[in-house]
């Protein structure tokens, strides 16, 4: 640990020279690239998310503002930056904007660990600073995340850039840090609605350390929060112009409370919403999701030596800030989880990955304290002690080995080989798949998904159906019109996922000869 006093400030105390740190991050984005390639190229398909973000990019390298921006769902950063890079390439076709969009997941992912390495240092201090990096990307989470065609890796890339600045202004006051805090969470802002977290609960904690802001900042306190709020608004307006909101995602609206739940038998939700559930019963089932969500993010392991870590928490003057704002983040974090699954019914371990970023360096932290417990590691040398920490990452790495180095979408990739079937050999029709991945590898723009699957009966067009077994025997109100749609037909091709450990067998459904039926020609006329 860093000693102790007002003038404890990490970027003057290290015992590393600049050249040294360079070679740590050199060596770790070396390492991240290693890992965050090879999950890319062993992709099955894309999160379903993915393909959303990519039809944006399409309307946005055609041209089209308005479909690009102004009627999408997701906001433009990351979908902008995927459009640029694949004009850049030349490319066409699915395939081509599938790696456009993970290249650019890719190098946000490999480029975080460059803000995420003085993030740490500032917290915990330089020697931390390595193994608590490593331990990000050992945890199998952000390697799926981040290889997969998300926008996750490019928001937490400028909001860990934020939090930099925000830790570094908490710690010496100096409001020229308030500069990055601004620009950085400005543009994640621009890449997700939750990007407006930071600077919020940067202004909470300023707010809430009245003492520093009379004795060691005066006026600049108002000063900051005033360039909190006008850098913030700045980056803001014109996009809540332009929208006439924050966001438009269904699940800003209902975190906010400007739209009522989801409906019972919504597609997000992770069970059907009982019709007299209560109050109560409703947030004990939120409580257990995130608190499941987290473990399963930050892995049960790591959870006690993230609180452990805590105490190894940098000391000197702007310690008692930091703490504020962390709490801050983590409290508000928490709210948003709960309140996401108590309006949406859903809350997976990707959602708490701003929590992960937080608490695995902790956990590292927290290793550092008990190895500090010992005389043996007070006196062990530099080498020893990096011995030490690989062993640890090592046995980290065994435990999650299977997961860690599973491929993107695992099992699935039965969906892609029935795209490029049904593009070889489907001569007409429509396509009738919930999760869009058919469509996209089969290079159908128009066709029938979870969004507007209430129209497929009625349309004469819609001839080919993809469905897998859990779709076709659920209970949500989509497999009842799934199975509608084929009314007894047998599948015409079958295709099962590469995966051993989950096999997914992928149908096809013809139905042409249901089409042909009297009946139903009368019906769609």
């Amino acid at each position: 640990m860093m000693p102790n006093g007002p003038n404890s400030d990490p970027a003057t105390l290290s015992n590393v020279s600049p050249l040294g740190h360079l070679g740590r991050v050199v060596l770790l984005m070396a390492a991240a690239s290693a890992l965050l390639g090879w999950l890319s190229a062993h992709t099955d398909v894309l999160f379903a998310d993915g393909l959303r973000y990519i039809a944006q990019a399409r309307a946005l390298e055609e041209g089209s503002a308005q479909a690009g921006v102004q009627k999408a769902v997701d906001h433009p950063a990351y979908p902008l930056a995927v459009a640029a890079l694949h004009r850049a390439l030349h490319g066409s076709g699915p395939d081509s904007w599938q790696v456009a969009a993970q290249v650019v997941a890719v190098i946000a992912g490999v480029l975080l660990v460059v803000p995420l390495y003085l993030v740490v240092w500032e917290l915990f201090g330089e020697a931390c600073a390595v193994p608590s990096v490593a331990l990000v990307y050992v945890v199998p989470l952000t390697g799926h995340v981040f290889a997969d065609a998300l926008s996750e890796s490019t928001f937490l890339l400028f909001w860990t850039w934020g939090l930099w600045g925000a830790l570094r202004f908490l710690r010496t006051g100096a409001l020229g840090w308030m500069a990055l805090v601004v620009v950085g969470s400005g543009l994640a802002y621009w890449t997700r609605p939750e990007g407006l977290l930071l600077p919020a609960a940067l202004a909470v904690a300023i707010v809430a350390s009245p003492v520093w802001v009379a004795r060691g900042l005066g006026k600049k306190g108002l000063i900051a929060v005033a360039v909190l709020a006008l850098g913030s608004s700045a980056w803001i307006g014109p996009y809540v112009a332009l929208k006439g909101g924050i966001g438009t995602k269904p699940s800003i609206a209902r975190l906010l409370g400007t739209a009522p739940r989801s409906a019972a038998h919504a597609v997000e939700r992770q069970r059907p919403l009982e019709s007299d559930q209560s109050w109560a019963k409703t947030s004990i089932l939120a409580a257990r999701s995130v608190g499941k969500a987290l473990a399963e993010a930050i892995t049960y392991p790591l959870l006690p030596l993230a609180a452990i870590g805590l105490i190894g928490l940098r000391r000197g003057d702007g310690a008692g800030r930091q703490g504020k704002l962390l709490a801050v983040l983590w409290l508000a974090a928490l709210l948003a989880l709960l309140r996401l699954h108590a309006t949406g019914g859903y809350c997976t371990p990707r959602h708490a990955l701003v929590l992960l970023l937080m608490a695995v360096p902790s956990a590292a932290a927290g290793v550092g304290v008990v190895l500090g417990w010992s005389a043996w590691w007070l006196s062990a040398s530099g080498a020893v002690r990096g011995v030490v920490w690989a062993t640890f990452l090592a046995v980290v790495l065994a435990a999650n080995g299977r997961e860690w180095v599973a491929p993107v979408g695992a099992g699935f990739d039965g969906y892609r080989d029935a795209g490029r079937w049904l593009a070889r050999r489907a001569d007409g029709g429509r396509i009738v798949d919930v999760t869009g991945w058919s469509q996209f590898y089969g290079g159908q723009d128009a066709g029938y998904t979870f969004e507007n699957l209430v129209a497929a009966p009625a349309d004469p067009a819609a001839r080919w159906v993809v469905a897998r077994e859990a779709h076709l025997k659920g209970p949500w109100d989509y497999c009842a019109r799934l199975r509608s749609l084929i009314d007894g037909l047998q599948p015409i091709a079958v295709f099962q996922g590469s995966s051993r450990r989950h096999p997914t067998k992928v149908y096809i459904f013809d139905r042409l000869p249901l089409l042909a039926r009297p009946d139903l020609r009368t019906l769609h006329r």
